[in-house]
């Protein structure tokens, strides 16, 4: 029976920055081993390789998948694992399977029996709660808000509920240019004592992570986070 390949789920750093601060030696040394990969942009994961010193970038081979990959598309990903081969899973940031559609490749892997072996890295979401101060053993990770203003506003009061209720740190993200809108709308929407985290390009130079209550939020002047990832937190 053909020895089946491991599914390697590899972190990229959160922007420019040395390796060395967010990515262990093994990570760097196993990639150099790979030869097949799956991606959501090549241009993005070259680059990446480049900067780990890879041997021979003309020798990887990407498959690319966003979120319209099909199921089909997903189980021709994974020939080279049934092949005997190792496969490198990689984010446009961060860390794979979070916010990310390479979760469906891992899914596939594991129904069919393939090892999954997650690698140590930087995740902006992770990072976020562990810096928050929020309830670290009740919370929720929701994704993106809705984008139409009355559905957006009803999400954020639903969030609200779910802190008071359970006790549960919500955190959510954004498409960068929609930040300062989001940020308006949680100061309009939220209560004045509820808490709100802005986590701005973690791990990064100009990293900044900030938590106030949106009273205070008011009286100071907003993040400069425009066009930066950003990660939202609130808590009661």
């Amino acid at each position: 029976m053909q020895k089946l390949g491991t599914l390697y789920l590899v972190p990229v750093t959160l922007g420019e920055c040395e390796l060395e601060a967010v990515l262990p030696k093994r990570n760097i040394d196993l990639i150099k081993t790979l030869n097949y990969f799956i991606a959501e942009n090549a241009k993005d994961a070259r680059a990446f390789l480049k900067q780990c010193a890879y041997p021979e970038i003309s020798r990887a081979e990407f498959s690319l998948i966003n979120q319209h990959c099909k199921q089909e598309e997903i189980r021709f990903f994974l020939e080279p694992l049934l092949k005997g081969h190792n496969i490198g899973l990689m984010s446009d940031a961060g860390c794979p399977g979070i916010a990310d559609p390479g979760a469906e490749v891992v899914k596939l892997a594991h129904q069919k029996g393939i090892k999954v072996v997650p690698l140590v890295g930087p995740s902006s979401i992770v990072l976020s709660i562990m810096a928050s101060g929020f309830n670290g053993q009740n919370f929720a990770f929701v994704g993106y808000l809705p984008i139409d203003k009355l559905e957006k506003t009803k999400r954020i009061k639903e969030l609200e509920q779910l802190c008071i209720k359970y006790k549960q740190a919500q955190f959510f993200i954004e498409t960068p240019y929609r930040n300062t809108t989001v940020f308006e709308d949680l100061l309009k929407t939220l209560s004045p004592t509820s808490k709100l985290l802005v986590a701005t390009n973690i791990t990064l130079s100009e990293e900044c992570i900030e938590v106030k209550s949106i009273s205070a939020w008011k009286k100071d002047p907003a993040p400069n986070f425009f066009k930066m990832p950003t990660v939202f937190g609130i808590y009661i």
